[in-house]
């Protein structure tokens, strides 16, 4: 029996840029459908940096996108596009979205959805795209993290970062990763990664220490201009800096480019959110055939710090404004 789609839905509006306190519960269409889409009936949405940034008028969405927050979404298939035959309704989807999953209802293209892993319920499911995709595309893809090389994470509590060490270590790479709290070390510590506390330590001086002044193969930074020159000093010859995101800035003081060349460095960087459908549809198919193996196993799951109703979504902006979480944060939707 077919879902009856109501024409209105409720969604969390941004009244105007600003702080979390902006975000209120609107109502708006339900999106209409795309030949290569699929309306999805939230059930849970996660929180990210971007959405953040989006919600202060410094990240607006790409031409095309939902001018809605939210980038990822777990719920049921109640509508699908002519084109789409790969997936059926009623069938239970996690999507990376081009915007719009703090709704109550989403639309996203197919090639961007994957099955729910099972024995997953839709938090868990919907705590996974923005990280898995992002988390691929630049250690897999774009850096070409092998088995037997080293890995430098920050924001390892993040997660970005708790989603990198898991990837990385179930593949037999050596991870480190920082952390500004000893309880958030500890954690790392946990996750088989070795911690370094970035207030108590210069973590370039640790790597160099910790590798015998070797350096590791990949950093993935998500910081910024302020550990650019200590990330570069941190890569071995050969050596891959990966930039995911300008969290302190992108303008960057006194750096040489003498050690990118004398050590054969590649800096790269990416954002997931322009990128076309089709690419992130590559994305998903290697991260079924890779990684939701690893998940369906238990080798690796996500953390889930703490889950918000929809109409929450300004406490669970400023929990990850104040960086106090470790994991993922929720919304849930009913």
């Amino acid at each position: 029996m077919a879902t009856e789609i109501p024409r209105m839905m409720r969604y969390v509006q941004v009244t105007a840029p600003g702080g979390p306190e902006v975000l209120h519960i609107g109502a708006t269409q339900v999106p209409a459908v795309r030949d290569d889409d699929v309306l999805i009936r939230v059930q849970a949405a996660g929180v990210n940096r971007p959405d953040v940034q989006q919600r202060k008028g410094l990240y607006p969405p790409p031409p095309g996108a939902s001018p809605i927050l939210g980038l990822e979404a777990a719920g049921e298939v109640v509508a699908r596009g002519s084109a789409v035959t790969a997936i059926s309704l009623g069938e239970r989807v996690t999507a990376l979205c081009n915007g719009g999953a703090y709704a109550e209802y989403v639309t996203a293209p197919a090639s961007q959805c994957l099955p729910w892993p099972a024995g997953y319920d839709e938090v868990q499911a919907a705590a996974l795209p923005e990280n898995y995709f992002t988390v691929w595309a630049n250690l897999f893809d774009i850096a070409r993290l092998k088995p037997d090389e080293s890995l430098l994470v920050h924001g390892g509590t993040s997660g970005i970062g708790i989603t990198a060490i898991q990837l990385a270590t179930a593949q037999g790479s050596k991870v480190f990763a920082t952390a500004g709290s000893a309880g958030k070390c500890g954690f790392i510590e946990r996750l088989g990664a070795v911690a370094i506390n970035y207030k108590e330590m210069d973590f370039a001086a640790e790597i160099a220490r910790l590798t015998e002044k070797k350096g590791v193969n990949v950093v993935l930074d998500m910081v910024g201009a302020p550990y650019t020159i200590r990330n570069v000093a941190s890569l071995s010859t050969g050596g891959r800096l990966v930039q995911i995101g300008l969290m302190e800035g992108n303008k960057v003081d006194g750096f040489s480019l003498a050690p990118v060349m004398t050590k054969r460095l590649t800096i790269t960087g990416s954002t997931m959110r322009p990128r076309s459908t089709a690419e992130k549809g590559a994305i998903a198919a290697s991260l079924l055939a890779h990684a939701w193996p690893l998940l369906e196993g238990g080798g690796i799951a996500p953390v889930i710090h703490q889950v918000f109703a929809l109409e929450e979504a300004a406490a669970a902006h400023a929990l990850m404004e104040s960086s106090a979480h470790v994991g993922k944060i929720m919304l849930r939707v009913r």
